[in-house]
């Protein structure tokens, strides 16, 4: 495949698409949430109430016990530590995979600054402030979701990508998207998101993750094209 990974081998297209996808996403969910504006002033969309009390009708001690663990797979250090044996899984493999972990390394920290950027435009306080699941700082959007999104999503594109079996791709690429989903719900039952914190969060994330795949996709198809 690739046999050297440079900054300057990044084509002026690719860089470009990069930077107006970040722009766009950003930009995107930053009107979206102005246009609704005069809802969000309330910091409660009726939405949001009814998910909750639907939640607080359903949830038991034992059940926000359980979502407590999974919640904590979303967080920063798992995150942190996931992108870290992935990116070495990566750099150890036989074959040339450096884009994809200069990629990798792009989607984590766009979609990082992408959640922090938007956390302190809106400053949407939480349901509850609870450090034990990382319930502390702004709200909107859920932070563990666009997390999650874009780190098991990035790795459920190397899964697509690789030379599994379709039934094996088809099990962990559904498992993976149940479980960014469960990651996602647990916000709500920990008491420390609303709904459409989580929701934000899961198109967020997707767009961004989307951006990233299609400017790899297009740099790893121009190179092919070269040799």
């Amino acid at each position: 495949m690739l046999k050297k990974t440079k900054a300057n081998d990044l084509s002026k297209p690719v860089m470009a698409l990069l930077i107006a996808g970040f722009l766009t996403v950003f930009t995107s969910a930053y009107l979206l949430v102005e246009i609704s504006e005069g809802i969000l002033e309330s910091e409660k969309f009726t939405l949001d109430q009814t998910v909750n009390q639907w939640v607080a009708a359903i949830n038991t001690s034992r059940l926000s016990n359980v979502m407590g663990y999974i919640t904590y797979t979303g967080s920063v250090p798992w995150l942190t530590l996931g992108t870290f044996i992935l990116t070495a899984y990566l750099f150890f493999k036989p074959e040339k995979t450096n884009w994809f972990i200069t990629f990798l390394l792009i989607n984590m920290f766009g979609i990082s600054a992408i959640t922090k950027g938007l956390k302190l435009l809106f400053q949407r306080g939480r349901p509850e402030e609870l450090a034990q699941y990382d319930g502390t700082g702004f709200s909107f959007p859920s932070g563990h979701t666009t997390g999650a999104v874009t780190l098991y999503g990035f790795l459920i594109y190397l899964v697509v990508r690789s030379h599994l079996n379709k039934k094996l791709k088809w099990l962990v690429s559904t498992s993976l998207v149940i479980w960014v989903l469960t990651v996602a719900i647990s916000r709500i039952f920990v008491e420390v998101h609303y709904f459409t914190d989580i929701i934000a969060g899961l198109v967020i994330g997707l767009l961004w993750l989307l951006v990233c795949i299609g400017c790899l996709e297009m740099l790893l198809h121009k190179k092919v094209k070269k040799k």
